[in-house]
Parts: structure tokens; sequence; C-alpha cells
């Protein structure tokens, strides 16, 4: 297609094209288009063209029809994970990687009683569509297959690429300047949805015209071009991956305990948006008897270490332990020492109830130990969300006294140990199952 004139404003023009017929199986949906769009009075096809095309008739034409009855199997056979639920309504995530209400599986669009999955491999029949064009007419056209999806924070739903062939699917920005001189460093514009929903504006949900033709973008149909795959941004760059109830899933999981950390710095803010998480977790009688020292500095964390090492040698030391005993303790300690940043969690028992009774006083103050571990849980779980491992070691319960006098904490802070944070030097090792049923007993 030539060149538009350098003169001219940017421009393109998009219609709908009338006359594709219902497809049924076995249909070769290339050649339903060219017939349509070689009808008398339509301006055909030419080099550049881009087709946008409903991917409902491919899933006809492919036979990925079945009985409504069996959509939510279906919904289940198309679903890898589920990343949020409502109800009966499931947002998941494909086995093509697409994040979409109910894996793709309609009933718009088909008849009654039945419905449509997603084409087998949207990709694929965009490149036969393409190649088949190529054939009959003899025209370098690209094509894009669209889906209809949802937009977390917006309203409303609009078409989107989930199979390309022949078109620049990704205009990368990036490196580049805008007007004014300024670097554009993340500007990648998805010239492939934009396409998918421009044509969607001519066809419609219910006009039964499945295709539309976009003239003048010819610059985007190459050789070479993207895929549908090309649009899925890889799980390890998705800030925004998870779902309500899969994030909760997902944070609770990630929490592992982490003993060797890497070198890198703990970002403070992060702890404490931690702790923020932390102090949300519930207490008795209204209370707050959560408090977080956090020991950023090497001396401070130095001092602390040194203190409780030498109270826990002298307390193995009057337990009858060996040197050697002792020695073999005191290194599976460490963990604390190599960790870049530490947190120790203290409970404060302000406004807890004075009960004469030894038994209700005992469990007073049980209450509010579970608080305390309540809070650190959320700590725990909030930093893995934040990216960072953590260990939380027991050991400052034995030593309260110590640790209170080295960190000139109040008499009545008691330390429910200390929390090691950083960044994990290693992946962490597989975690056994375990089964929810064995912890539970019904009544």
């Amino acid at each position: 297609m030539t060149a538009p004139d350098a003169a001219a404003p940017p421009a393109y023009r998009v219609w709908a094209l009338p006359g594709v017929p219902e497809v049924a199986p076995g249909d070769e949906p290339a050649k339903l288009i060219a017939e349509a769009a070689t009808a008398p009075g339509l301006p055909g096809l030419v080099d550049g063209d881009i087709l946008v095309v409903t991917s409902k008739i491919l899933s006809k034409a492919e036979g990925r029809v079945l009985r409504a009855d069996d959509r939510e199997d279906a919904i289940d056979a198309e679903t890898v994970r589920v990343v949020a639920r409502r109800g009966p309504a499931r947002i998941v995530q494909t086995r093509h990687g697409f994040v979409m209400a109910a894996a793709g599986v309609d009933a718009s669009n088909t008849p009654r009683g039945t419905v449509l999955l997603l084409p087998e491999d949207p990709d694929a029949s965009a490149a036969r569509v393409r190649d088949g064009l190529r054939e009959l007419l003899g025209v370098e056209v690209g094509v894009i297959v669209t889906d209809t999806f949802g937009r977390p924070w917006r309203e409303g739903q609009t078409d989107v690429a989930i199979g390309a062939a022949g078109v620049e699917v990704l205009d990368d920005l990036r490196g580049r300047t805008d007007p004014h001189g300024n670097p554009l460093g993340v500007t990648v514009t998805a010239v492939a949805d934009e396409i998918a929903a421009a044509g969607e504006l001519v066809k419609g949900k219910t006009d039964g015209l499945p295709v539309a033709v976009v003239r003048g973008l010819g610059h985007r149909v190459v050789a070479a071009g993207g895929t549908g795959r090309d649009l899925i941004r890889p799980a390890a760059d998705d800030m925004f991956r998870l779902g309500t109830s899969e994030a909760v899933r997902e944070a609770v999981t990630l929490r592992r305990t982490v003993r060797e950390f890497t070198d890198a710095p703990v970002d403070p803010a992060a702890v404490r948006r931690a702790v923020a998480a932390a102090v949300t977790a519930p207490a008795p009688h209204h209370t707050t008897p959560w408090r977080f020292v956090l020991l950023e500095s090497a001396e401070a964390r130095s001092a602390l270490l040194d203190a409780m090492r030498e109270a826990w040698i002298a307390d193995l030391r009057r337990d009858g332990k060996s040197e050697e005993s002792i020695e073999r303790r005191v290194r599976r300690g460490e963990v604390l020492r190599a960790a870049p940043y530490l947190v120790v969690p203290c409970l404060v028992a302000d406004g807890a109830h004075d009960y004469p009774d030894a038994r209700r006083a005992a469990a007073e103050r049980e209450m509010f130990v579970v608080a305390a571990g309540a809070g650190v849980q959320n700590l725990l779980v909030a930093l893995a969300g934040e990216g960072l491992g953590s260990a939380w070691v027991s050991s400052t319960m034995f030593c309260r006294d110590v640790v209170r006098a080295t960190l000139g904490l109040p008499d009545d802070w008691d330390p429910m140990g200390t929390v090691a944070v950083g960044h994990a030097a290693a992946p962490p090792r597989p975690r056994p199952p375990r089964a929810a049923d064995a912890f539970i007993t019904v009544r």
C-alpha cells in the first residue's frame, strides 16, 4: 500500500463487512470473508488492510461448540487458575494465558442451548485467515482476532486482540522522546488492542457483523508481525496479577521462613507498610497491644545480638549443656545476624483486665499473647507481599530483660521474638502439602 502523503493529517477508515453468513463447523472463514469482501458495491481488500475478526466465527468453524449444560465443566477445563470469585462469577486465567470472565466460554451469538469456547489457538486461527486471503485474493493483509474483556478499575467492556498475524501488535516507544524532549521510559502502545476496539465500534455486539476492515494503517502490517501472546504480560512483571481471594491465598503461601539473605538493603518504607498491616490484627477489649522495634542500623543489631548471645550461652551452661552442644545451638541461631534488618515485636498489655482468680488472669494473658501472634502473622504475610523474606525467631522471649535493657524499652514491653527481614538468597524449598482435613474436627 502506498504510504500516505506526508502533508496529509494521519487518518484511517474502518467499516463493517456485510454479507458474512452464519458460520458452521468445518467452514473456511477466509473463504467466507473473501466472498463477502468482493461483493458488488464494496471496496474490496487491498494490501495493507487489517481485518478485525470476532473470535466467535473462528470458534464455530473449528467446532468449539458445546451444549450449554456443559458450560461449567468447559470453564473448568479451560482454566489454569482462578483469579477472583464473587458468587457464581469467576475471573480466571485461561490455558492461553488470558485473564477474563468464565474463561471466555460464552453463550452469546450462538444458537440457544449452546456455548462457544475460544479458538484452540487464536494466533494460528489468525494466520490461517491471513494465508487464505493471500491465496484467494492475492492481498497481504493483517488479521486481528478479538474477544471482549472486562477491565480492572473501569466500568464497561471492550474488545481486545487475542490473536494476530501480520500485524504490529505492540509499539515500543521506550527510549524515544516526546515533542518537548522528555524521554519516554515505560510507554509501550498496545496497537492491536486499539485496532480491535476500533473495529468493534462498527461491528457491534448484536448486528451480525463479525468482521471489520481497517484501511490506512498499512505501516502496521508487517510480514513478521506479532501475536496475541505478545500482549500477555509475564507474571513476573505483572504488579496486579492477583485477584481478591487469590491475593490472600498467595500472600499466605508466599510467607515462608527464610534463613539465608542477600546483601541487598531492605526498604524501611516497605517494613513500615507491613507494620501498618500488622496493627490491623484483632485484639481483646479494643486494645492495641502491639509495638514494633525496628533495628535499622548495624550497630543496633549487633548490640542486641551480642547481648542475647551471652545471655543464651549463660542459660545453656546453667542447663548443663556441653560446650560443643552450646556452640552448635548458638550457630543455628545466627540466622538473625545474617539478616540486614531486624524487627522486634513486643506485647504491651495495656487495657488488660485485672482478675484476682489465677485461672481467669492466665486466660486474660493468653488473649493478649494470641493477639500479639496475630499481629506478627500479619507482619510476616505483609512482608511477603512486599517481596521480602522473613524468619520469626523466638530467642528474645528467653532473655526479655536483656532485650529491654539493650534497646532501652519500657519494663512493660514484652519482646515476642525477633523477625529477621531481607531478600531471600535462594528460592524456598518445596513445602510438603498439608491437607486441611487433617486439622479439622466437625461436631
